[in-house]
C-alpha cells in the first residue's frame, strides 16, 4: 500500500440475507422474462436457505424430491445454487459418490446488486397472435 493510500475494505464475504437471496431470484426470473413477486420471492428464499443454515453446503440425500426440484429451479436461475460431487473408495473397493447443493454467494450478490429494468413486457406468442389482427376486426357490428 502507498503511504497516504486509504485500505479498501474487503468486499468478500461467505454469506447471504434471506432479503439478498430473494433479491437475486426475483432479478434471475426477470432475466429468463419471468416474474415473481416480492412475498413469493422471500418465500423462496427461506425455505433455501432453511436448507443451509449457517453453512454454504447441503448433501443431496436429504432433499425430498419436490425440495430438489426447488434446488434445479434455483440452479437455473442464473446459478443461485450450484452441485458438487465428491468421489471416495469404499474399503471393499466400490466407488461412492456424495452430491452436495452449494450457495453461489458471488452470484447471489451480483443478481442482488444488479440493475433490472422491473416494467419489461413480456408478451407470449399467443398475445402477440392478436396484435396481428387488424383493428376494424374487433369493432362490433
Amino acid at each position: 500500500m502507498v503511504p497516504g493510500e486509504l485500505a479498501r475494505p474487503n468486499t468478500e464475504r461467505n454469506y447471504t440475507t434471506i432479503d439478498e437471496l430473494a433479491m437475486a431470484i426475483r432479478k434471475g426470473l426477470s432475466l429468463q422474462n419471468k416474474r415473481m413477486g416480492e412475498e413469493e420471492s422471500m418465500e423462496a428464499a427461506e425455505h433455501i436457505i432453511n436448507f443451509f443454515g449457517y453453512s454454504d453446503r447441503v448433501i443431496d440425500n436429504m432433499l425430498e424430491p419436490e425440495d430438489r426440484d426447488a434446488f434445479y429451479t434455483m440452479e437455473d436461475i442464473g446459478g443461485v445454487l450450484q452441485t458438487e460431487r465428491e468421489e471416495t473408495t469404499l474399503y471393499d473397493g466400490r466407488e461412492w459418490r456424495i452430491h452436495y447443493w452449494l450457495l453461489n454467494i458471488p452470484r447471489i450478490m451480483e443478481l442482488a446488486r444488479m440493475k433490472v429494468n422491473d416494467v419489461k413486457e413480456v408478451k407470449s406468442e399467443e398475445s402477440q397472435l392478436y396484435e396481428e389482427i387488424p383493428d376494424e376486426y374487433w369493432k362490433a357490428s
